[in-house]
């Protein structure tokens, strides 16, 4: 295993586990949602769209991974509505600066603003940032080996982005399984769910301050794979000096997304306590048996969760606006 290191500008994304999660909000202005919004209104979307995440995810291929956790890190926290990709300003500290956001990837941001150029280009006003962050993740999910699901558009851009609200509202990786499953029960996801969407941990990588507790001491967890944990404690050696050192979630296949997160569970090469416990409790071992044994029983669950999630708290016209920059609102005091 390689001493994998990441500039801050592009820090690798930490956990999945790790999203701001409150409930979502239930408004009076719901937004249709629907596949062909933008066929008349910006006919070329779904081109521009593709065109820009091949592009960047040959460039960086930990694209994919970061767009992905974004994509639930927005959702989970206001709903799906750009939330996240506010930059804070003088009158306000926005949530991806909170500490518990600090690894949020770069690539990520980076790739929604590259969209956002080209369609303020070809159909200004029109297109809002939380439709580009959806449909950016399911065209990059795709592109690694991952299942199709349909992205239905319409979604406006929030009001809101608040810092104060990350904390309180983040699944930690040593809680227990209830304690996890009530954050996403929060936001309409069953343990069968909340189970599926942890495969996302088939691509990307993990902080080693976010796993080293397993590692080192008297309370280093017996359970991993012995040479696993010895590859990782050489790997996390210089980590409380270097707090960019990280290890792939998936180290058998970690670009590509398959069913061998699960399979790793079983093995004992689960990366993250909140990893190994759903194969430890017996309320989503099953489950857990059931992916590592079908790739498509767990595919078709991953796409159902992840058009569910797609529509956590999304707004409407009154609840929302098309942001004409996806870091700032259109009214900068907001």
């Amino acid at each position: 295993m390689s001493n994998m290191q990441f500039s801050r500008g592009f820090n690798p994304f930490v956990i999945f586990f790790c999203l701001a999660v409150v409930a979502p909000i239930i408004s009076a202005d719901v937004a249709i949602l629907r596949t062909d919004y933008y066929q008349k209104t910006c006919p070329d979307f779904h081109k521009i769209v593709r065109e820009a995440v091949t592009t960047k995810q040959v460039q960086q291929p930990t694209t994919a991974a970061g767009t992905l956790r974004l994509f639930f890190h927005d959702c989970f926290l206001e709903g799906c509505d750009a939330s996240v990709l506010i930059a804070t300003n003088s009158f306000n500290k926005a949530e991806r600066d909170d500490d518990l956001n600090d690894s949020l990837p770069g690539d990520a941001f980076d790739i929604v603003t590259r969209i956002k150029t080209a369609l303020e280009l070809s159909c200004p006003g029109v297109v809002s940032c939380a439709d580009i962050l959806a449909q950016a993740t399911r065209d990059l999910v795709t592109m690694v080996g991952g299942p199709y699901f349909d992205v239905k558009l319409g979604r406006k851009d929030g009001f809101e982005s608040k810092a104060h609200k990350v904390r309180g509202n983040v699944p930690m990786a040593n809680q227990t399984v209830p304690d996890i499953h009530g954050i996403f029960k929060k936001n309409g996801f069953s343990l069968r769910e909340m189970v599926a969407l942890s495969g996302a941990h088939t691509i990307g990588f993990s902080h080693c301050k976010e796993f080293s507790d397993r590692l080192y001491g008297s309370r280093a967890d017996k359970e991993i794979n012995p040479r696993f944990a010895a590859a990782l404690k050489d790997l996390c050696k210089n980590h409380t000096v270097d707090d960019t050192i990280a290890a792939f979630n998936d180290v058998m296949t970690p670009g590509k997304f398959d069913n061998m997160y699960f399979k790793n569970l079983k093995r004992g090469l689960g990366l993250l306590a909140s990893d190994h416990i759903l194969i430890k409790d017996n309320s989503t071992k099953p489950f857990v048996d059931l992916y590592a044994t079908n790739e498509t029983a767990f595919f078709e669950d991953f796409a159902r969760a992840m058009e569910k999630l797609g529509t956590v708290g999304v707004k409407g016209d009154k609840d929302g606006e098309v942001r004409r920059r996806c870091d700032h609102f259109n009214n900068l005091n907001v």
